[in-house]
């Protein structure tokens, strides 16, 4: 492949999965928890949720999403999101010190890798990835759309971390666990209505 045409179809995917991941749930999964956790573990936990997602859907097309019933994945998610929302709404932080005990790295880290995963698992990106590489070179696709992903997600941590980190913790919990509530849901009701 010709340098100039791995660039256009790697830029090409890097602009379509961009637009169509702003403001998506893996983005504010990465807000919610920049906002009271260090960067870094949010970001490779990001990262590396993205460069699996991609892989199997450059490797595997779009048959990926048909491994796991479309329903049943959206059960999951609805499961995960609601669990990890009402964890948020019921955490008593009643004390509003700016002192925020971290968690280890590590944690956080595997916490963002799993919601990720199931998240975005057979979700309109993974698809659109596995699209663009039926069409085109796999390569230049995979890396277009694994560097549009990770940016984006880097862009929820920077928000998390610089608007959403000067909310009281208390507003912080209510309108993260609300977040989650609100994609569990969202995630059951298209469990529920699959035809």
């Amino acid at each position: 492949m010709i340098p100039t045409e791995f660039f256009s179809v790697s830029l090409l995917s890097f602009a379509l999965i961009a637009l169509a991941e702003i403001g998506d749930k893996s983005q504010l999964v990465c807000m919610t928890l920049a906002a009271r956790h260090r960067h870094w573990p949010v970001i490779l936990g990001a990262s590396t949720a993205f460069i699996v997602l991609n892989t199997l859907a450059v490797l595997f097309g779009a048959t990926v999403a048909t491994w796991v019933p479309e329903q049943l994945m959206s059960g999951i998610v609805a499961v995960l999101f609601a669990a990890f929302g009402i964890h948020t709404l019921l955490n008593q932080d009643d004390d509003e010190s700016d002192d925020v005990i971290e968690k280890p790295s590590h944690s956080i880290f595997f916490t963002t890798v799993l919601l990720i995963l199931v998240a975005e698992f057979g979700d309109k990106t993974q698809i659109a990835v596995a699209g663009l590489a039926s069409n085109m070179a796999p390569l230049s696709v995979w890396l277009g759309a694994t560097v549009a992903l990770v940016m984006i997600s880097a862009l929820g941590v920077w928000v998390g971390r610089t608007v959403l980190q000067r909310l009281p913790l208390f507003w912080l919990h209510r309108i993260s666990g609300s977040v989650f509530i609100l994609f569990a849901f969202l995630a059951a009701w298209k469990a529920l209505i699959y035809d």
